[in-house]
């Protein structure tokens, strides 16, 4: 009876602790799925269509994807994370080249999944002044998410029109 008291004590903490970390594990499923999908996207487009934009006075192609980045810096570190010394906020949307636009586009991603996974549940309510709303950490956590999301939209839309079919989709 002692072993299965200790053993059901045991099984009841590792449930109590993986219920700790269900919303950073789902959002970060979440995010990395995003990122797949980005990059498959921004491995298609060439070299050149980088530079194409629907429309004067639009983001281009590579404009988006380094918003998509910084935005995920931006947003992650107002949950109380510092943005890494070696990443130029200032400069992020001037990075040329596709490989350089990749790149900084998957090292975005990689510190908001570290830094999301890092995010004590404890903090969930906690409010976030994100200059254009005030969220709670959960809902700024939410906003990462459906930021990649909208601009995930926005590439297929480009990719759509210069005959470029994503990989996932009929």
């Amino acid at each position: 009876m002692k072993y299965l008291l200790t053993l059901f004590l045991f099984m009841s903490t590792l449930f109590i602790s993986a219920q700790d970390t269900v919303v950073q594990t789902s959002v970060n499923g979440l995010l990395s799925h995003n990122l797949n999908q980005i990059s498959s996207l921004a491995n298609a487009f060439t070299e050149e269509q980088y530079d194409w934009r629907p429309a004067e006075g639009v983001r281009s192609v590579g404009e988006v994807i380094l918003h998509t980045a910084a935005a995920n810096y931006f947003l992650v570190s107002k949950l109380g994370f510092p943005i890494p010394a070696d990443v130029d906020m200032a400069g992020m949307e001037k990075i040329k080249g596709k490989q350089q636009i990749l790149e900084a586009l998957n090292k975005s991603f990689a510190y908001a999944i570290e830094k999301i996974g890092e995010t004590k549940s404890d903090d969930f309510s906690k409010e976030i002044d994100l200059g254009f709303n005030k969220l709670t950490t959960v809902a700024t956590m939410m906003v990462v998410l459906e930021h990649t999301g909208e601009h995930k939209g926005q590439l297929i839309a480009y990719a759509r029109a210069n005959g470029i079919k994503p990989s996932w989709s009929n």
